[in-house]
């Protein structure tokens, strides 16, 4: 014997339909409003900018180069040497400044950093300059706490003889020679 289905209430919900009065009163309030009109915007400039939209920042799978770039203007290349003309001793000897000659592309700040890490000195002011035959030519000044003289002894420039340096010593000898022979 089959078992006996029990009989289940099944409600459903009646849609309730919008009388004739309802819809009259629906389209009345409807009429009632203002009428929205699309405005177009009025442009003024002649160039369209593109909005500016969500810009997500890179995430690369592998790395473009393989390997990070090596700074090739290092504090050994930017100082290439130092001048020990009589011009440069005579600003070693009364101004307190070093002269060298450096890389082209060294600026100012990075050969004050570099006379700074080669030497040990602290540095006051430097002027360059490009000479005729294309070199650049740095004017280190030095502050007063270090002797030019001293740190110029040091790289080898100078060898001191006493008060005076063996260069300008030389140097004067030569012109009290070349001034004797004028006199005769």
């Amino acid at each position: 014997m089959p078992p006996a289905k029990k009989s289940s209430a099944v409600k459903k919900k009646v849609e309730k339909k919008p009388s004739a009065a309802e819809k009259a009163k629906k389209a009345a309030k409807e009429v009632k409003r203002s009428v929205r009109i699309a405005h177009r915007k009025i442009r003024t400039r002649l160039r369209f900018n593109r909005p500016k939209t969500l810009r997500l920042s890179r995430k690369p799978k592998y790395p473009r180069k393989a390997v990070a770039a090596v700074d090739k203007l290092d504090r050994y290349r930017i100082v290439k040497c130092p001048l020990t003309s009589e011009s440069a001793m005579k600003k070693i000897e009364d101004n307190n400044t070093l002269v060298f000659l450096v890389d082209i592309k060294a600026t100012k700040p990075r050969i004050r950093d570099a006379v700074k890490r080669l030497y040990d000195v602290q540095v006051q002011k430097v002027n360059t300059l490009i000479r005729p035959d294309g070199q650049k030519k740095a004017f280190i000044r030095l502050v007063p706490d270090y002797d030019a003289l001293d740190v110029a002894n040091k790289i080898g420039i100078v060898q001191t003889c006493g008060l005076r340096t063996d260069v300008s010593l030389s140097l004067s000898m030569q012109r009290a020679s070349v001034l004797s022979k004028k006199k005769k």
